[in-house]
């Protein structure tokens, strides 16, 4: 990095975060505004403080694999199977249905036929942090809407990495066979998970429960471990994480690991949403302002439609149909790295793949002020809403 050490880097990062923060809190906005700014502001294309974005991206990656762990802790393993066969429909049906709309908005302003499937396909996804990070822990965790919003964004993230499949090309090519066998690697890694915490994990547990930093260093290995095991079978780290999460669910041990490990996390999404703001190069925004943000508005209003209307055809109350579209009203992080994969492979030129940028940043800024001022969130702006 320029301008010092990582340490240095650090301090702006964090120090900055506190004082906007700060003011965000007065004003009543949500936080997640507050280091999505900062990033622009401190970034390569605002003051040029931080600069190795790359770096900082690849470190707050972490915090997405913690979320999605601790997310796993909370679900048990056969209500998920439930949920994930209820929504299905749902989310396949949705994916098509964005994509489409993002492909024929993408037409419109003259992109080619290939940077208008992937911006299409970048469209398919909604933020599972911004989906997750604004749920209630304790009251729609374990709860119907909660359950429906992470059913659909893991099933969400099994298309996307489908997606991302054929997007590694360049170097090499995904073939038919290669997606197969990366499917296949899904249910072979959940029963290995499963075998190795039966009788593995749970008994070092139990034998060494006394020993708190002992168990924090064997929650974070899980999670980790089976993170990267995931990504080497072609799985995203993501997906692996989550299953480190349930396949622990049901030991009495899962809510200590879920405690210990929320600060950690905290700590790595406050990188990631900094990295997001930083990485967006302020010189071309006139270029793709109009794009952005007509696609910003198809997922800020037609998603919610969209998954309203599907989820009353499986007879959801209205409220909770309208409620889940809302909360998945926007696009996802792996739409912005559906558009560095697909720019560092020439697949899509660099107004194209900052379109999905912005479309990412617009959305995920406006989407957390529609769920924050409407619905019960841990950083909803009114005392009758706000839940942790």
């Amino acid at each position: 990095m320029d301008n010092g050490s990582l340490v240095f880097s650090f301090f702006l990062i964090f120090t900055g975060a506190a004082a906007l923060a700060s003011i965000a809190l007065y004003t009543r906005q949500p936080l997640l505004v507050a280091y999505i700014v900062l990033g622009a502001i401190l970034g390569p294309y605002g003051l040029k403080l931080v600069s190795d974005t790359k770096l900082l991206s690849d470190i707050s990656h972490i915090g997405i694999i913690f979320l999605l762990f601790l997310l796993g802790l909370d679900m048990q393993p056969g209500h998920l199977a439930h949920m994930l066969k209820k929504t299905a429909l749902i989310g396949l049906i949705s994916s098509l249905a964005f994509a489409a709309s993002g492909y024929v908005i993408a037409l419109a302003f003259g992109f080619s036929q290939q940077e208008c499937l992937i911006i299409g396909a970048a469209m398919m996804f909604s933020s599972t942090i911004i989906g997750i990070k604004l749920l209630p822990t304790t009251v729609l965790h374990h709860k119907h809407t909660g359950e429906l919003v992470v059913s659909i964004l893991l099933l969400q993230d099994l298309v996307a990495i489908v997606v991302l499949l054929f997007l590694y090309g360049g170097e090499k090519e995904a073939s038919g066979s290669a997606i197969l066998l990366t499917l296949l690697a899904l249910p072979a890694l959940v029963i290995l998970a499963f075998v190795l915490v039966k009788y593995v994990l749970l008994r070092l547990m139990q034998k060494f429960d006394r020993f708190h930093e002992y168990l924090f260093l064997l929650a974070l290995g899980w999670c980790l471990g089976l993170a990267e095991l995931a990504n080497l079978l072609g799985l995203s780290a993501e997906i692996g994480a989550f299953i480190a999460g349930v396949s622990v669910a049901t030991s009495p041990i899962a809510l200590y690991i879920a405690t210990s490990l929320k600060p950690l996390r905290d700590f790595f999404l406050i990188l990631f949403f900094f990295s997001v703001g930083a990485s967006f190069n302020l010189g071309l925004l006139a270029d793709v302002i109009v794009p952005a943000c007509l696609l910003s508005l198809f997922a800020l209003t037609l998603k919610p439609a969209i998954f309203r209307s599907l989820m009353q055809y499986l007879k959801e109350k209205k409220s909770t149909a309208w409620e889940v579209g809302f909360r998945l009203g926007q696009v996802s992080e792996f739409s912005i790295l559906i558009a560095y994969i697909a720019a560092n492979s020439g697949l899509i030129g660099t107004e194209a793949s900052h379109v999905i940028q912005a479309t990412a940043i617009i959305t995920f800024l406006l989407s957390s002020y529609i769920v924050v001022f409407n619905f019960k969130s841990p950083i909803a702006v009114s005392d009758r809403l706000r839940r942790d």
